[in-house]
């Protein structure tokens, strides 16, 4: 069984679940447990209108499970809503932990919005740290992925996460390096990519043009190219970004390794900003996202694209298939 929370009440997830769920139901045998209020999914469910059979009790042998472990209904809440703030991470915890007892074999979530969390009086970074710190996973990293219309894909592990780029030349280490390249290996066994060509992104432009636009490359990312290399991860860089990835989309490489946020993630939403995926690589457990995030502006009009919601899901369900991820982890 899939679990799937609803993420920020206020924003597109319900809408964009109860349209992938919909979509999927008829064309898979697998079972999903929808984690939030079963109200506000069934309000999704009108107003994009789709139909889903779903029960609330969670003990029963449905198809569509819904169940909120806050046993309470969201109703007339607005964006910011610390009460909206809180259901989106409480309904994170129960799926994570569901995934950690096996009661589910992994986790897809919804978006949820980083400041209404914060300002609900969580410390909170993002769910990608929420979940690796619920978990006690020692290992793990970010990756997106995504394809355009001609499946040339754009599949990328960063480096740094949420990270002001003010902060970034004293954050990033050769550990953090290392450990994105390894991370990105293991992706690629999951995903059944013999032996992975990863190329790393330098920080710098034109990757420091040898130290004389910033030393980051030779001091911290090379060695850690170098490291890993010798550990048999067939792996390259560091180079410059923006040629990097015009080599990737066109398959000289397999996956990215890119140093910060924007770095990695510009490149792939012009390729795949309507089925882009957030992949958490390190986790006990399997734990994709769509990437993107809770558009309020958008949210309830019947306007939200579900594409990315559905390729995260069907992601998770590759994943778990004769257990690739675990193997890779393992």
């Amino acid at each position: 069984m899939i679990g799937i929370t609803l993420g920020d009440p206020c924003g597109v997830g319900p809408e964009v679940v109860a349209k992938a769920v919909a979509s999927l139901i008829n064309s898979d045998s697998e079972k999903y447990l929808i984690i939030g209020d079963p109200e506000l999914f069934l309000r999704a469910c009108k107003q994009s209108g789709v139909k889903i059979p779903f029960s609330t009790d969670i003990s029963c042998n449905s198809r569509v499970i819904v169940y909120n472990p806050l046993n309470k209904h969201l109703k007339n809440l607005t964006p910011g809503n610390p009460e909206a703030a809180t259901a989106a991470v409480e309904w994170l915890k129960y799926g994570a932990i569901a995934c950690l007892e096996g009661k589910l074999d992994a986790l897809v979530t919804a978006p949820v919005n980083k400041e209404s969390i914060i300002n609900a009086g969580f410390e909170f970074v993002g769910q990608t740290e929420f979940l690796a710190n619920l978990s006690n996973a020692k290992k793990t990293a970010m990756m997106l992925l995504g394809a355009d219309d001609r499946e040339r894909w754009i599949r990328v592990v960063l480096a740094t996460t949420h990270i002001p780029i003010k902060r970034l030349s004293e954050t990033l280490t050769r550990e953090k390096v290392e450990l994105a390249i390894e991370m990105a290996a293991v992706a690629g066994k999951a995903l059944g990519i013999h032996n992975a060509k990863i190329g790393v992104c330098g920080l710098n432009p034109h990757a420091g043009e040898g130290g004389k636009i910033g030393d980051e490359e030779i001091h911290v990312i090379k060695p850690a190219v170098e490291c890993m290399a010798k550990r048999g991860i067939n792996v390259y860089g560091p180079f410059a970004a923006d040629a990097l990835f015009y080599h990737h989309f066109i398959g000289k490489y397999d996956i990215v390794v890119a140093m910060y946020h924007d770095q990695g993630l510009a490149p792939l939403k012009m390729v795949a900003f309507e089925n882009g995926i957030n992949w958490t690589v390190g986790l006990p457990f399997v734990r994709t996202s769509p990437d993107h995030g809770t558009a309020y502006d958008i949210a309830w009009k019947n306007v939200a694209n579900p594409s990315s919601t559905i390729s995260a899901i069907n992601l998770a369900k590759r994943l778990i298939a004769n257990n690739s991820y675990k193997n890779a982890v393992s």
